[in-house]
């Protein structure tokens, strides 16, 4: 099955019902305590020799408690993202809390009770910024109206602050806690008049906040997939299909029970050679007593394979004919104007071709699952999931069950990146926990995860752009070629899906008079995810490194160059000139337009924080791009230093952003700071080579990501405010820093980069 998502570049979005977008009144539904409407749920609580203690519970994300403690429901997956602590601020804002005072709890995998809780795609700010404050302001009105009745005065008068409600004409205040009595036969009040706090009201919202969970974090307490337990359990590792669509010939199921520790090996079925995005791969699973156990169980099974019909797939070789069919006609996807008669009558041509190569998500946790399941047929699942709903649905399909007897208990991740959105190895806890009928958890090695990964395809794209006799920029052809994700379940899937090609692609958003963009085929011979800001970061990268160089042509800056490109003020649709529909990330282009004004705010605040006009100097230098993703503007500018040496260092990064109103900026800047740092590795030492239809990384001596040494020394992120709708900030640093890298590495030595990764000597 496919997960409900608004941004996901597999599927082609035509029903937007699909999407979780809670209106007002839609908000309503929400509550798990709900009975034919969003009705206030007050739980009674024995709590000993004090008798019974009062619950106000107005709606799914909130309740008070007689000790005043506000409790708030996490709904989302915390991957270091800080989403876990950043839409609890919300509804403790909108609440009046005190922030020392709430305590944050994970939601179970619950769509009826919480709405979509995939954290994937950079917008759960997005879609839940409105319903968290709602659901925040709606208990505060109540307990306004609440000391209204105590006091005998006008509810309008009364606001609430640190966890008390406050008449300032009075004086009078009360604990949250002490109005529970007169809440229990209060009604909703009516969402359509709810008033809404101020945005400069807020204490928290804009301001940096702590993630909740820091202290369990760095004191080692914090419980991560591979942290649980069950009694009882036991521990699964697999030899999983070396070739996706491998099949298992033979294997030595008696050397491995030879093993000490090891009680049982398990054969688990594949699904082919387009095997799905929800589906295990075929392997043979060996129970152990330990991971110990269980790992040198699997190395003694000698499995025999047939390796199917992906055995000699060569990705350099595809490489090379990715790169050819971008030298003829593709699939139309994008044209305004005539481009191939203003590239015949142009003054000059350039004429470039772009590679990136694979890349597999290497989160510093690998995936694990615990699942049990039990002796009345239901199932319990315990993982670092993005997507439990999906996970819940994928377990009940391969369990035959029916979803309500799966239970989803969300971990948090180390790592995600959007592997951990895909549910196969949740799948692969279940089936094994049935076929033993005891607790098992499944962990993947290092290995494991290199190997067996949902990679981000790599790509070839060639950029013809035409100008005319006085330099102007008249025609932009841009062919894009890469295997589809949508290529892992279905071998007729060879174009890119109009929301892959909507990822920074054929939303070009440059004042050019004639455009054609196309896409060509390439089959998909392993399996293809998405991965941290999807297909925006090739295309970021050929768009910017293009541009650069047409600057660099035309004799201007390039901070200027993208400027003057942007043109008068305006907003974009694209869809006059689109073949297929521009997805927008599943939002409303209406609501959420192309904005260009925004995106020259984010470069001139950049260019001035970098201090650009230094960009070239003695053994330094600067580069610069901007590219919109996920609804959020951002430019970067990289500055790289060589040494006496030869080496090469990154002293500064600074990103300017705009993501429309900053709810945490503590987050907002570790996410670009980790970006940053993500981005690098793309650049600089990341890359997944097959041969023979397997992946020749095996860890991270050769899958490398950056060591200290290589990282940025400095980054900074300036925030523009804005009281703009929000939008993502976790997919949209990785786009631009990789062009504004390689075009700061050519300023410094003067060789424009066209392959990633980047062979420079970086220390």
């Amino acid at each position: 099955m496919i997960p409900k998502l608004s941004f996901l570049p597999f599927k082609k979005f035509t029903n937007k019902s699909e999407v979780f977008r809670p209106s007002r009144r839609e908000f309503l539904k929400i509550g798990s305590l709900a009975t034919g409407g969003f009705m206030l749920g007050v739980n009674f609580q024995c709590s000993g020799p004090k008798g019974e203690t009062l619950t106000f519970a107005p709606n799914a994300y909130l309740s008070i408690n007689g000790d005043n403690l506000v409790t708030i429901i996490a709904h989302r997956s915390e991957m270091g993202t800080g989403i876990r602590t950043s839409l609890p601020m919300i509804v403790a804002d909108e609440l009046g809390a005190d922030w020392k005072s709430v305590k944050i709890e994970q939601a179970v995998g619950d769509e009826a009770t919480y709405g979509d809780q995939n954290t994937d795609g950079s917008y759960s700010i997005r879609m839940f910024f409105e319903p968290m404050r709602r659901a925040g302001a709606t208990a505060r009105h109540m307990l306004m109206e609440a000391a209204g009745k105590k006091w005998d005065v006008d509810p309008s008068g009364c606001d609430t602050r640190n966890g008390q409600v406050i008449h300032a004409a009075s004086g009078q205040q009360v604990d949250f806690s002490d109005l529970l009595d007169l809440l229990q036969d209060m009604e909703i009040p009516d969402q359509e008049t709810l008033k809404l706090r101020k945005l400069s009201d807020y204490k928290l919202i804009g301001k940096d906040v702590p993630i909740y969970d820091v202290k369990d974090i760095v004191h080692g307490k914090a419980l991560f997939g591979a942290d649980m337990d069950l009694p009882g359990q036991q521990i699964a590792v697999i030899q999983r299909s070396p070739v996706v669509g491998a099949k298992v010939i033979n294997y030595a199921e008696d050397k491995a029970l030879e093993v000490p520790g090891v009680k049982q090996v398990i054969k688990i079925s594949g699904n082919g050679a387009h095997p799905g995005l929800n589906k295990p791969l075929e392997g043979i699973a060996v129970i152990a007593d330990n991971t110990w156990a269980a790992i040198k169980g699997r190395a003694a099974l000698q499995v025999e394979w047939d390796l199917g019909e992906n055995k000699d797939y060569q990705c350099a070789a595809q490489m090379e004919d990715m790169i050819r069919e971008t030298l003829g006609d593709g699939k139309l996807r994008r044209e305004k104007g005539d481009v191939k008669t203003a590239l015949g009558s142009a003054g000059k041509v350039l004429e470039k071709t772009y590679q990136a190569p694979y890349y597999a998500h290497a989160t510093i946790e690998p995936p694990a699952a615990l699942a049990h399941y039990k002796e009345d047929g239901t199932v319990e699942i315990w993982a670092p999931t993005q997507h439990p709903q999906w996970a819940r649905d994928s377990v009940a399909e391969a369990l035959e069950l029916d979803a309500a007897n799966v239970r989803v208990n969300v971990t948090l991740l180390g790592g995600g990146f959007g592997r951990k959105s895909k549910p196969d190895y949740v799948v692969e806890a279940a089936l094994l926990s049935r076929a033993i009928k005891k607790p098992v958890r499944v962990q993947w090695t290092r290995e494991d995860d290199i190997h067996h990964d949902f990679y981000h395809s790599h790509s070839a794209q060639r950029i013809k752009a035409g100008l005319d006799a006085q330099g102007n920029l008249i025609a932009w052809n841009h062919h894009t070629v890469f295997p589809a994700i949508g290529g892992t379940s279905s071998a007729d899937e060879l174009h890119p899906s109009d929301g892959e090609m909507g990822l920074g692609c054929t939303d070009f958003p440059y004042d050019v008079a004639n455009i054609r963009i196309e896409s060509h085929e390439a089959k998909a011979h392993t399996r293809i995810g998405w991965l941290r800001s999807v297909s925006n970061i090739h295309h970021a990268f050929a768009i910017s490194s293009m541009l650069d160089e047409i600057a660099e042509v035309r004799g201007m800056d390039p901070v200027e160059h993208i400027l003057s490109l942007l043109g008068e003020d305006r907003q974009l649709s694209f869809n006059e000139e689109m073949e297929g529909e521009y997805p927008n990330y599943g939002e409303d282009i209406t609501a959420y337009p192309w904005d260009t004004a925004r995106m020259k705010r984010v470069i001139e605040r950049v260019s001035a924080e970098a201090n650009w006009s230094k960009s070239i100097q003695d053994g330094k230098a600067m580069g610069f791009a901007a590219h919109k993703s996920f609804l959020t503007y951002v430019a970067c500018i990289v500055e790289v230093s060589r040494d006496e040496n030869g080496k090469i260092t990154i002293p500064e990064v600074h990103y300017a952003v705009d993501c429309g109103i900053a709810v945490n900026t503590d987050r907002i800047r570790s996410q670009f700071e980790g970006g940053a740092q993500f981005a690098s590795s793309l650049a600089m030492s990341s890359a997944i080579n097959f041969e023979n239809g397997q992946v020749k990384q095996n860890n991270f001596d050769s899958y490398q990501i950056i060591r200290m040494p290589q990282a940025p020394k400095q980054i900074y992120t300036h925030i523009i405010e804005s009281q703009e709708k929000p939008t993502g900030v976790g997919e949209p640093p990785v786009p631009p820093y990789i062009p504004a890298l390689c075009n700061a590495l050519y300023k410094l030595n003067g060789k424009r980069i066209y392959e990633l990764p980047v062979k420079e000597a970086f220390v």
